[in-house]
């Protein structure tokens, strides 16, 4: 809808500080996009345009991401920005998906758990797996406010990885993201039906209690 009125504005030529006004504040709302589209609109990407994109867009996702909560606040979740393309090309060979060589960056995430298992024991570890997908969702979701594109890959040799990125013995490589303008639109996959996943009180009960008004006295 804001849309269609912004083309109206542009249709009919702007004549008054007003219309221009209007026209800067329609750009802007449009512009800035709500978490409910972002969510809507986030899927993988595996083709992406050669256009090179901004680093500093990438830094603002990354800086998205580290405002996903962490256990007693012990940052668990670190990122490298990978710009060398020799080492691109190292991380799509580790992953063995030839598309992940084809971007300007990649950004790798990883865990550093030894903080977090120190404070809360074995359960840190459930913590900082938790802690990472809380951090990936945040980036993801600003990759797509941005208007750029990913995909999460999940699949590769972690010796090669670590080796790669010279990564220390007590810090794990969880995921890399290459990052670029996606080029065409794939078909999605259906996500799941609510109906299929959500349950009320106990697993598998499908019926919510209904909620029963006090009697008048």
């Amino acid at each position: 809808m804001l849309e269609t009125e912004l083309k109206k504005f542009l249709l009919n030529a702007p004549k008054t500080k007003k219309d221009f006004k209007n026209i800067f504040i329609l750009h802007f709302i449009i512009n800035f996009m709500d978490l409910d589209k972002c969510i809507k609109e986030r899927h993988s990407c595996r083709k992406f345009k050669s256009k090179k994109p901004s680093w500093k867009d990438i830094i603002e996702a990354i800086e998205a991401a580290t405002k996903a909560p962490y256990a007693g606040n012990i940052p668990t979740v670190k990122f490298i920005l990978v710009s060398d393309q020799e080492k691109i090309q190292e991380l799509a060979e580790a992953s063995t998906q030839p598309f992940v060589g084809t971007v300007h960056y990649i950004v790798a995430i990883c865990s550093s758990p030894k903080e977090c298992i120190r404070s809360y024991g074995e359960r840190g570890k459930r913590y900082c797996k938790q802690e990472i997908g809380a951090a990936i969702e945040n980036f993801l979701l600003k990759i797509t406010d941005l208007k750029l594109a990913t995909c999460w890959i999940g699949a590769f040799g972690d010796g090669q990885v670590k080796k790669i990125l010279r990564l220390p013995d007590d810090v794990e490589p969880e995921a890399l993201f290459p990052i670029g303008y996606e080029l065409g639109k794939m078909s999605q996959r259906k996500k799941p039906d609510l109906d299929n996943v959500l349950y009320f009180d106990f697993w598998k009960n499908k019926t919510m209690t209904p909620i029963r008004m006090p009697e008048a006295v």
